[in-house]
């Protein structure tokens, strides 16, 4: 395939124009909400503009330039709720979704939750997080990069003999969020990131691993070579994997597996999970969950924080706030509806959370290592073995064997199973090792005990 060059932001940044046409939109919809005799009413209008490219064994696969643009319209009329949404801006087609909204509004049934968030919880103080940093980068620029961070690891190691590829990509979104108490929120954000896939070995032996990096600005991605040279690393570690015999061992989850198990914790304190009773967490709140030393805190206003944000999907104020302190879960993960399902307050957390902080009690992964006389080191997770309404905890797993304060050899094949509950009051340590590639920032956690089924 011939490169080509496709123009992922233009010399001029025309964002602050661009949200101008979106807040415009947004309130001329929210007017005609009002004349069709909507009591309450949101629209959330987004654009997005991306470049991905990706390669494999030295050529070009494909090239993608993507624009999008969407538009949600909800209404209430009292507490019957009607939603329709659009990517067509002639004015034709913004009466026809209004309409529609309408329309369905008048076949719900009546939901006391059902509503805006409250008036007075609307965000006062829109601040700017340094999240916009548009990369000028175009096709042919781009495939360079992925050609360079795939040879970079086929040429690591003579190993390496095929490859799964490796990508670039870059996206910018633009948001607005707008509600009938007088509330217009303006958002932008960019993303990149630059991503290698590789294959080592031959037959029953093969093995792959790979490597990304991501950031909001496109000069603090890991050097291109870099990542492929990392996911070489990583790939041929794998090669010649054991078997263990069935034993209950530490387990130390590497830092970009350790944020899935605060995703479990995030799923188990989300009002949807406690208002449905699908949840291990139901009437937990104030009680101690992890060990006494753990802390982990919410924190919307981070400057370059992959979550920062001023409000939420209601546009109801983020605030600063732990959600566990001292072990003790100190309050759920709440939007307004699922708030008012439980006759609690929203937490500001409508849409998820802003970036949150897993404090440390111990130094880096190398002295975690050191301090572990046998334990497994999982490096690789498979499947969906996670029951939210037991905590009950399976999946298959692969990584390295820790003996005598060092990693000894690759392991495969081997599930590691517990409850959550139980292992969340079994965590030994969380490392300083942070992986920064995602809005939950902790390091390794090492489990106490689980059990490790192999052989």
């Amino acid at each position: 395939m011939n490169a080509v060059s496709i123009p992922v932001a233009t010399a001029a940044d025309d964002s602050q124009a661009r949200l101008d046409r979106l807040a415009a939109t947004a309130q001329g919809l929210l007017d005609r909400c009002k004349a069709h005799g909507a009591t309450q009413a949101e629209v959330a209008c987004s654009e997005e503009r991306g470049l991905n490219v990706n390669v494999r064994m030295g050529a070009v696969e494909t090239v993608e330039s993507t624009r999008d643009r969407g538009i949600a319209v909800t209404v209430y009329f009292g507490h019957r709720k009607g939603s329709a949404s659009t990517a067509d801006l002639r004015e034709e087609s913004l009466d026809a979704t209004v309409a529609q909204a309408c329309a369905i509004a008048t076949f719900t049934e009546e939901d006391p939750a059902a509503g805006l968030a409250d008036a007075e919880l609307m965000a006062t103080d829109i601040r700017d997080f340094d999240s916009w940093h548009p990369w000028a980068i175009e096709a042919d620029r781009a495939i360079d990069l992925a050609l360079a961070c795939e040879n970079a690891g086929r040429e690591f190691d003579k190993r390496i003999e095929n490859s799964d590829g490796a990508s670039v990509g870059s996206g910018e979104s633009l948001s607005v969020y707008a509600n009938t108490h007088g509330f217009v929120g303006r958002e932008r954000d960019t993303q990149h990131s630059i991503g290698c896939a590789l294959i080592a070995g031959r037959g029953d032996g093969m093995q792959r691993d790979g490597w990304y990096t991501t950031a909001l600005s496109s000069d603090r991605l890991e050097a291109a070579a870099s990542v492929g040279r990392r996911a070489a690393e990583r790939t041929v570690a794998r090669l010649q994997p054991r078997s263990l015999p069935t034993a209950e061992m530490p387990v130390l989850f590497a830092a970009d597996l350790a944020r899935s198990l605060i995703g479990h914790l995030l799923g188990a304190v989300s009002g949807g999970a406690l208002y449905r009773r699908a949840s291990f967490l139901i009437d937990h709140a104030g009680k101690q969950i992890f060990p006494a030393w753990m802390r982990i805190d919410e924190q919307p206003f981070v400057q370059g924080g992959f979550r920062s944000s001023s409000y939420d999907a209601e546009g109801v104020a983020t605030h600063e706030s732990p959600l566990i302190a001292e072990g003790v879960l100190q309050r759920y993960v709440l939007g307004s509806y699922s708030a008012r399902k439980l006759g609690l307050q929203t937490t500001g957390n409508a849409g998820g959370v802003h970036n949150l902080e897993v404090s440390a009690n111990a130094g880096g992964f190398d002295e975690l290592v050191a301090g572990l006389p046998r334990a497994l080191l999982v490096t690789d997770l498979m499947g969906q073995g996670v029951n939210n309404v037991t905590g009950d905890y399976s999946r298959g797993a692969g990584g390295f064997l820790i003996e005598n304060g060092k990693i000894s050899y690759p392991v495969d094949g081997i599930t590691i199973a517990g409850n959550l509950k139980a292992m969340f009051a079994a965590i030994e340590a969380v490392g300083s090792d942070v992986d920064p590639r995602s809005h939950i920032r902790t390091g390794s956690i090492l489990v106490g005990k689980m059990t490790v089924a192999g052989e």
